[in-house]
């Protein structure tokens, strides 16, 4: 089953980047990642970059980073 865009619920507490590698695979990053050098895919340690969802083959992937949205501030 392909799965879309995931949604930012389901990431890792503070971790604010999204991204989609060529293949279709989207990844939760701790730390902004960067183009990985043989193409392809987005790099981070591996610690901080894990699975989200398995989308459709994106050839356009360098455009498929996102920061996570602002959160509306709660008033106590």
């Amino acid at each position: 089953m392909t799965l879309g865009f995931p949604c930012w619920d389901q990431a890792p507490a503070h971790w604010d980047w999204l991204a989609q590698d060529e293949d279709g695979q989207w990844f939760w990053y701790g730390v902004q990642p960067s183009p990985g050098i043989g193409g392809g895919v987005w790099r981070s340690p591996s610690r901080l970059q894990q699975f989200a969802a398995q989308g459709e083959p994106n050839p356009s992937w360098m455009h498929s980073l996102y920061q996570r949205p602002e959160q509306p501030s709660r008033e106590p």
